[in-house]
């Protein structure tokens, strides 16, 4: 989850609200990569879930990435809770899960790299103090209970409140993960464009990438169940808005849908303040109960921003939010697979013929259907596996037309980061279906043989 933001002065006005998101706008020639993932770290011998404080703890792996290899330190309060390091962050999930939010960059080479040499430096410590990191969807078999909320004061706010809009907000909190892409639009009607493919196929990723079927040692039923975590959260800030499709969409409308989701926190003099299902609307009147006679600033719009959680949305950029945290390999799947549809205009018009007609009763339930059956959903005619195929197809044409050439021009474009999905679709298996095979069979239902064999 994202830090404090910063910068930005007095709101004066509510067109300081929808200017925000405009100036985000770029000219193509300066659109940006920025790939987000999140891991579980773990004691080998006891296979627990890393406490924050101690011998072998995060906040060890933390002091240990700092010290080694020059990373700048990020606190709030007494307590280490990040690092940053030429534009990209490391910071902690509220159950300890480690999050590289990589730096804004140029190619898919150039992400691939920067994830390689984090998990590179991520396993040098780790394994030092006996602990190691595994990439999924889901805790396998940790409780709730075993899961320790990281000391950051948002965490805390929020834990509390979730209980109360849902029914499986501190699921989502402690014990999931996920891997994701930040992309760029150039203008409101190319936000828009991208918007409606964004939310239209991420059960695509979702069903690509699924990767939890576990939960408590045991099958749940689900090809992700982070998918379905995130379906029982909270209405009023998730899921797949239907309003993104309809005439009118713009910076403004976007506005208006945030303005409607309730606050969590206002964030001042390094402590997060209570403002649980307030209303911004009240605080730009200066009527806010947390804060009253005072009027927010472009930085508590931002940080109320990061509090909304749909499939897929829009700061300052455009998050791609629906796939499962998986191996090391599909880490560079996901960008090249979103790349691929945004950022070549043919590919992204073909993607706006693809979804053109779906309702909204066809989004949400291929939504649903993809977290349960993942690559053998079937909605309404469609398969899944058909509609996996032309969208990594269509990624595929839009990523050699960028032909952006890596390896001192030895690989030709991008393309080949695509060749975990495709072998996906050729299988008909994601990573779920392997779990579950081997869960079923040669681990005899042992969840715990997944350390094993798919740690980092």
């Amino acid at each position: 989850m994202s830090i404090p933001q910063s910068g930005g002065g007095l709101i004066e006005s509510y067109d300081d609200l929808v200017n925000f998101f405009a100036e985000g706008c770029k000219p193509r020639e300066n659109w940006k990569i920025g790939t987000e993932h999140e891991k579980f770290g773990y004691c080998k011998d006891t296979l627990n879930p890393l406490p924050y404080a101690g011998d072998r703890s995060i906040k060890a792996l933390l002091e240990g990435l700092q010290d080694r290899f020059g990373w700048d330190p990020v606190f709030e309060g007494e307590h280490l809770i990040g690092l940053t390091l030429n534009g990209a962050n490391v910071s902690l999930e509220p159950g300890g899960q480690l999050e590289l939010s990589g730096a804004p960059l140029d190619t898919i080479h150039q992400t691939c790299d920067e994830v390689n040499e984090h998990l590179r430096e991520v396993q040098s410590v780790s394994d030092e103090m006996g602990a190691r990191f595994i990439g999924l969807g889901m805790a396998p078999h940790w409780t709730h209970d075993q899961m320790p909320l990281m000391p950051k004061g948002r965490y805390k706010l929020m834990d509390a409140y979730m209980g109360k809009v849902g029914t499986t907000g501190t699921q989502m909190m402690r014990r999931t993960c996920t891997v994701q892409v930040n992309l760029d639009f150039s203008s409101e009607a190319d936000m828009v464009q991208k918007f409606r493919t964004a939310l239209a196929l991420q059960p695509v990723a979702t069903a690509l990438f699924a990767n939890s079927p576990f939960m408590e040692g045991k099958l749940n039923g689900h090809k992700s169940w982070r998918s379905y975590i995130w379906r029982h959260l909270d209405p009023s800030r998730t899921g797949m808005l239907p309003f993104v499709f309809e005439d009118g969409m713009s910076f403004e409308r976007y506005t208006e849908y945030a303005l409607d989701v309730p606050m969590y926190f206002v964030y001042r003099d390094g402590k997060y303040i209570d403002a649980l299902g307030m209303s911004f609307r009240d605080f730009l009147k200066g009527k806010l109960p947390a804060l009253p006679g005072e009027k927010p600033t472009l930085s508590d719009w931002a940080d109320h921003l990061t509090t909304l959680f749909p499939e897929a949305r829009i700061k300052q950029y455009m998050e791609m939010r629906g796939a499962d945290g998986g191996p090391w390999r599909r880490l560079c799947a996901l960008p090249a697979f979103w790349v691929g549809l945004m950022y070549d205009q043919n590919a992204l018009d073909a993607t706006t013929d693809l979804i053109k007609g779906w309702t909204p009763e066809f989004r949400e339930n291929l939504r649903v259907a993809s977290s349960v059956e993942g690559l053998q959903a079937q909605v309404d005619g469609v398969k899944m596996i058909d509609l996996a195929r032309e969208c990594v197809s269509i990624a595929e044409a839009g990523l050699k037309a960028r032909g952006c050439p890596g390896a001192g021009g030895l690989v030709p474009d991008e393309t080949h980061f695509l060749n975990a999905l495709k072998e996906s679709i050729e299988t008909g298996h994601a990573p779920a279906d392997e779990l579950i095979e081997k869960f079923e069979g040669e681990w005899n239902g042992d969840v715990t043989k997944v350390f094993g064999e798919y740690s980092y």
